[in-house]
């Protein structure tokens, strides 16, 4: 190395750590919830949520723990065990696309999720908080539809959301991995029924052959058919793209009235 020059500096960790864990634990107690969804922007089946308990007083950190979309497959479902006896708790719940029609996508995810506590709950775990990933908690507020809805069961839980949680946080990742290996499960059984889509492949999302598939033979029952599929009323790409332009700022204008802790 060249005289005065400055040695690099050695690169920070990027992976997932305990420390919200603990943060949230001094705050409201020791059982902290990881929370993660996956499928909200797909074209069909479920959206599914995850939810990850852990005990902060004993829980071991475990650093091959990642969000679930830098690992593989395979990978995925190796850590599914570990996670499962890594938690005190946990679950995946799911709302389905005729329910997402019913009810908007935003109660949906929140019914998923209840869905998770309740069967978490049924083990005898309730946790103190959630950390939950993004910036809009749609876990304790939901849609329109929780507005005319009888009112939860469920428990009233803090809530703290943080952008790219699953990145930064060891239960959110761990939640993040078992609703994709859940959800991707489900939806390789769907395309193993009906191959015609591509399922087992694209998982619902809106690749090219999705879309050519949708246009050759319409939508299906797994199919949300309350957003524009590029079928017979949206054909064109334009109202393909304003449609999802509409969705991103209903979205934008939810997740703008967010009350923070």
């Amino acid at each position: 190395m060249a005289a005065g020059a400055r040695a690099p500096r050695p690169r920070r960790s990027t992976a997932p750590t305990l420390r919200f864990v603990n943060r949230l634990a001094g705050a409201y107690g020791p059982l902290i919830a990881g929370c993660d969804e996956v499928g909200r922007g797909a074209l069909a089946g479920p959206v599914s949520v995850g939810i990850v308990v852990v005990d902060a007083r004993r829980v071991v950190t475990r650093t091959v723990l990642r969000d679930s979309k830098l690992l593989t497959p395979e990978r995925r479902v190796e850590l599914v065990p570990m996670i499962r006896a890594w938690g005190v708790g946990s679950a995946v719940g799911h709302s389905g696309a005729e329910e997402i029609d019913e009810v908007g996508i935003m109660e949906a995810l929140r019914r998923a999720g209840r869905r998770a506590l309740a069967e978490i709950a049924a083990q005898g775990v309730v946790p103190d908080a959630v950390h939950l990933d993004g910036n809009y908690d749609w876990l304790s507020r939901g849609g329109q539809g929780s507005l005319f809805d009888e009112p939860d069961a469920g428990p009233l839980l803090p809530v703290q959301t943080t952008i790219k949680a699953d990145l930064a946080c060891q239960a959110v990742a761990a939640a993040s991995i078992l609703a994709k290996v859940a959800r991707d499960g489900l939806m390789v059984g769907y395309g193993t029924e009906d191959p015609r889509f591509g399922w087992a492949v694209n998982k619902g999302y809106a690749t090219a052959e999705h879309r050519a598939a949708l246009l050759e033979h319409g939508p299906t029952v797994l199919h949300r058919r309350s957003w524009r599929l590029g079928t017979a009323d949206a054909d064109t790409e334009d109202e393909i793209e304003a449609a999802a332009q509409e969705r991103a700022a209903a979205e934008q204008d939810l997740e703008g009235r967010k009350i923070g802790l």
